[in-house]
């Protein structure tokens, strides 16, 4: 493996997962990473450096930033960057692999948004059961979690990418498994309600 096809990895699958947690903050770093010459973008993502692109997702990531603080609002949000999460981090990764055959860039995009959904469920599901405490602090406490594991996957992505894929990697599998489960107990829950 070639050490910049390894960097697209680390991009496609870092970025996805990094995505699923803060999607507006993933854009802005890899545009201001590749601005400071910290990482080199595929020329797909060259436009991420732009500095419209790069202005405008550094702010939404403040906004995101404060939003995830707001007990409750923060599942709102969740519930709309559904939407913008995955497709997000789809399309990083197949732009990330630019010299790929298409084939290769589509199976990246498709598990990348598994991996951004592993991810954005796994968040959004833990806020919500947060959520049902009273107080502040332990959603505080949760949401500056999430941030750090943000930095640390921003980290990965440029310092240890094969760490950052095998990461990726085990998030789908996490995700999968749980999302079986969820069926499961949502199967054995009708059948326990049908009428005798």
């Amino acid at each position: 493996m070639t050490p910049e096809l390894l960097a697209e990895l680390g991009i496609a699958a870092g970025g996805a997962t990094a995505s699923g947690l803060r999607v507006y903050g993933t854009v802005a770093a890899l545009g201001w990473f590749h601005r400071l010459g910290v990482l080199q973008l595929p020329d797909a993502l060259d436009a991420l450096a732009s500095p419209w692109v790069v202005g405008i997702a550094t702010s939404l990531y403040v906004v995101e930033f404060v939003a995830d603080k707001i007990p409750a609002f923060d599942s709102f949000w969740d519930g709309i960057h559904t939407f913008v999460r995955i497709p997000a981090a789809a399309l990083l990764a197949f732009a990330a692999l630019g010299d790929a055959p298409e084939t290769w860039r589509v199976i990246a995009g498709l598990l990348s948004g598994g991996v951004a959904l592993s991810v954005h469920g796994l968040k959004a599901g833990t806020r919500l059961a947060v959520n049902t405490s009273p107080e502040p602090f332990s959603n505080w406490g949760v949401s500056l979690g999430e941030d750090l594991s943000f930095a640390g996957l921003l980290y990965l992505l440029v310092a240890h990418p094969l760490i950052a894929v095998a990461i990726a990697a085990g998030t789908l599998v996490v995700g999968s498994l749980a999302i079986a489960w969820i069926v499961r107990s949502l199967r054995r829950l009708g059948r326990r309600r049908e009428p005798a």
